[in-house]
Formats: structure tokens, sequence, C-alpha cells
């Protein structure tokens, strides 16, 4: 069967995401779209994801766990996630390899986290789209003992993508899938591509184009079928 998705969507967490980018505006905006699948997937991250999980679940939405990393190459690495827990497990882990570098809201953006109704419950001091003191050989095993199947994303970009900042898409890495933004994109990856919004606004997120081919409409079939 197929869903239709958008699995790279920034919430107000990220401090270039916008402050409309709450959970329930995600959420509301991908029904409104009607958008089988989304992933909310922030800047080294999940903080935002239990809030943005019991309004996907009350609203019939697919929401699959998700991070976009960062590496100590500057790569940007989108991680979907077979469980919640698993996603705050791996952040819980991000977050201890992060520089020790605060946000200055007025300089980068405020980095919030919400409740299901959109109320501030707290606020990240570390500044999250830093890169990691990890390189992708050590960041891949983290995140996949987490449960975690990685994406090279948007390597159609000029900056923060993997064949930007490394050159080629080294096969010893095991990648089933890449990200891009804007198809059609050939760089001779020989395993599935997606398109994804990485929507830091509302209006941006994609709506009813792409769609994924899936043997079940949960979050194991749409990882299982990027993985395969």
């Amino acid at each position: 069967m197929k869903l239709f998705y958008d699995l790279h969507i920034h919430s107000c967490l990220s401090p270039c995401g916008d402050m409309d980018m709450t959970p329930n505006n995600i959420v509301n905006m991908a029904k409104l779209l009607e958008l089988d699948a989304i992933a909310v997937s922030d800047h080294n991250s999940a903080k935002n994801l239990p809030a943005t999980a019991k309004l996907a679940e009350q609203n019939g939405l697919l929401l699959v766990p998700a991070i976009e990393a960062c590496s100590a190459e500057e790569v940007h690495l989108l991680c979907l996630f077979q469980t919640l827990e698993g996603a705050l497990s791996c952040s819980e882990l991000l977050e201890s390899h992060l520089p020790d570098i605060p946000n200055d809201p007025e300089i980068f953006g405020r980095q919030v986290i919400l409740d299901e109704e959109d109320h501030p419950i707290g606020e990240e001091k570390k500044l999250l789209i830093n890169a990691l003191d990890l390189g992708i050989d050590r960041l891949l095993p983290l995140v996949r003992e987490c449960g975690g199947l990685v994406i090279p994303a948007h390597v159609d970009k000029n900056a923060y993508s993997i064949l930007s900042n490394l050159g080629y898409i080294p096969p010893e890495y095991g990648f089933s899938c890449i990200e891009v933004k804007h198809p059609p994109f050939d760089c001779g990856f020989q395993g599935k591509t997606i398109t994804n919004s990485d929507a830091h606004y509302l209006e941006h997120i994609h709506e009813r184009e792409y769609a994924l081919e899936v043997k079940t409409p949960t979050v194991s079939g749409i990882l299982d079928a990027l993985g395969e």
C-alpha cells in the first residue's frame, strides 16, 4: 500500500524553525494536506517528539520518531527510529556530544520545548545546530543501537550534505537510502531515494505528492521499506 509522507519536518525546538512550528500546528497542517505519515526531526534533539506523538495518535496520523543529527564533518543525517523511546534515548546521548556552547536566541532563534497543548515547558540551552563531536563512523552505530535508520539528508544541497562535505557516499557506511530536496537528482547511488521538505515553516510542508510503498502502514513498515 502507499503512504503519502513528509519525513523531515522541524519544530520550534530547532533554532531555525519558525515559532509557528508547534506540535499542534504541524499535525493539523499534515492532516489538512492529507498526509499519511510525517517525521518531526529537530537538530540533534527529540524533545518535542512526546507531545507530537500524542497529537499524531489522536488524529490518526503516523509519526516516525526522528532526529536530524549533525556529524563532526558537518554532515546532516536524518535518523528515523522504530520507537519514541529509542529516539529519546538517542537524543540524550547526542546531547552529551554537543559542544557546551549556549544558544543566543537573538541570533539563532529560540529552542522551545512544548507540551501537547503547545504550552512551553522548557527551552534548550545548548545551541542545537552545532556539529557533534562524533564523526559519521562513530555516530552510525550509536543511532543504530537505538533502533535508528540513518539516511544522508538533502544530498543535493551545497551545504551540510554528505556530497558537499565528503564528495561521495562511502559504501562502507551501508546506507540503504538517501534524501533529496529537489528531484530529480542522480548521484549514482544504487539504493532508494526519498524526497522530503526539510520544512522550517508550515507552508513548506509537502502536500500529498510523494508516496512510499509499504507492506504495513506502521513505523516498522516505513523503516523496512527504506532499509531494504
